[in-house]
């Protein structure tokens, strides 16, 4: 799953200003992708976390992560970025997930 924020089904953000809720929200996201693919959770072998402002927001976008995959435990990296496509977006992640070949 590449390039996943923090969008609802209408395309808004949610939890403008907020790190935590912007990394869960996208971590729902990743979910209901991997879910559509045939994918869970526990299929994937590494995260990437990319925060604007990772001093400030490391801590929240952590504890959600680990919230969600800390029974899972992928490879995993956090990096700040200088930007996202939208100003208010904090945190986007990417997700890597093997599935075993049916048949």
């Amino acid at each position: 799953m590449s390039g996943t924020t923090a969008t609802n089904e209408a395309g808004e953000l949610v939890g403008p200003g907020d790190a935590y809720a912007q990394a869960m929200q996208t971590l729902k996201n990743i979910e209901s992708a991997l879910h559509k693919a045939g994918a869970r959770l526990e299929d994937v072998v590494r995260t990437r976390m990319y925060v604007v402002d990772i001093a400030r927001d490391w801590e929240q976008v952590g504890r959600a992560h680990g919230e969600v995959f800390g029974a899972i435990r992928p490879a995993t990296a956090m990096v700040e970025v200088r930007a996202l496509i939208d100003p208010a977006m904090l945190v986007e992640i990417e997700a890597d997930a093997l599935v075993p070949a049916a048949g």
